[in-house]
């Protein structure tokens, strides 16, 4: 539980009763909880989404794995012991989560709680911006901001499994094996290498899609590095949001005044496209989360994707977790265990 915003020492393990589920529920006994970069800007308060839907105090946590423990009425096909994984809009760090029935889907054979928590959120937000709103096809050059990250390695996947050249930026020289292990044709170490330059080198022509959850340290320049009728997706501002337990809010003003405002006309005259989106606000619509997950089945089934790396902690260690998130240097996803 969250209170109110600040530090790591906001989040506290509570005892909380068992909701039952109501019709069309299912209530899970987690095992497994997948740590995502919102679920830190959820414990500063920036989250608009935490607060518009929840407010304080917040339990945070977008995904769950482990196995169906109550079923609530309606819920036909569904056993105590199944097990599952989930989405959630919040409320996942957890040992027992009540969750929509249309959120829960089965835990495929082979792939254990750790592993499946650690996927639903970063396979859906790279799905969602790679091709409902990217339009990927066959032979285009991707530039993939975060390329050894949880949402990175993921569109680094889903982009050559795409046919598409996916080229990979990285922040520190151990991460570059990893992007390249995963698929990407090039990767930049921007730790080491000039990022502009070397963008420029693997697409001269610009590039059909570049997706960026940077923020103002790349939006302007990324969007100057693509082609005509090249797409900007934007999915988050990592590098705007503090890091440490401390949010310095005159910085993050400086930063949100710098942000680029693209200009209606320039984007018509220019024939290119800037979208954004949060997946937090894409929770009701069931058909997006259907298509979503069946194509992360098929992908895992065919040997296309790979699960992250992963690295695990306690839930009581969920402050040592966020610390290291925030700190940049993690390959893969972290997963909390309850």
């Amino acid at each position: 539980m969250i209170h109110g915003p600040g530090g790591y020492e906001r989040l506290q393990l509570e005892r909380a009763t068992r909701r039952e589920p109501a019709r069309d529920e299912l209530r899970i006994r987690v095992r497994a909880i997948g740590v995502n970069y919102a679920d830190c800007i959820v414990r500063r308060g920036l989250y608009a989404s935490a607060r518009e839907y929840v407010g304080w105090p917040i339990t945070p946590g977008f995904e769950v794995a482990g196995e169906i423990e109550a079923v609530g009425e309606g819920c036909e096909g569904w056993r105590v012991g199944d097990a599952v994984f989930a989405v959630t809009r919040f409320g996942g760090y957890t040992s027992a989560l009540t969750v929509p029935a249309a959120q829960v889907f089965r835990l495929p054979a082979g792939l254990s709680p750790a592993q499946a928590a650690a996927l639903p959120c970063v396979f859906l937000t790279a799905w969602f911006a790679l091709h409902r709103l990217g339009d990927a096809r066959a032979g285009d050059r991707v530039l993939i901001h975060s390329a050894a990250g949880g949402v990175g390695s993921t569109l680094v996947q889903l982009a050559k499994r795409t046919g598409c050249v996916p080229i990979g930026v990285v922040g520190a020289s151990h991460k570059v094996e990893a992007a390249r292990a995963l698929g990407a044709a090039a990767v930049i170490d921007k730790s080491r290498q000039p990022l502009w330059a070397e963008a420029e080198r693997h697409a001269p022509d610009g590039y059909a899609l570049v997706c960026d959850a940077n923020g103002v340290e790349t939006l302007r320049e990324s969007y100057q590095h693509l082609a005509p009728t090249g797409r900007l997706v934007v999915y988050g501002f990592h590098t705007m949001m503090p890091r440490g337990g401390r949010t310095r809010w005159l910085r993050l003003a400086w930063d949100y005044l710098r942000t680029p405002r693209f200009s209606p006309l320039k984007l018509t005259q220019e024939n290119r496209s800037v979208m954004g989106f949060n997946l937090s606000y894409l929770f009701d619509r069931n058909d997006l989360l259907r298509e979503g997950v069946a194509l992360l089945l098929a992908a895992l089934a065919d040997g296309s994707l790979k699960v992250p790396a992963i690295t695990c902690y306690p839930l009581q260690e969920v402050a040592r977790a966020h610390r290291d998130l925030e700190s940049g240097q993690t390959v893969g996803k972290l997963v909390l265990e309850a």
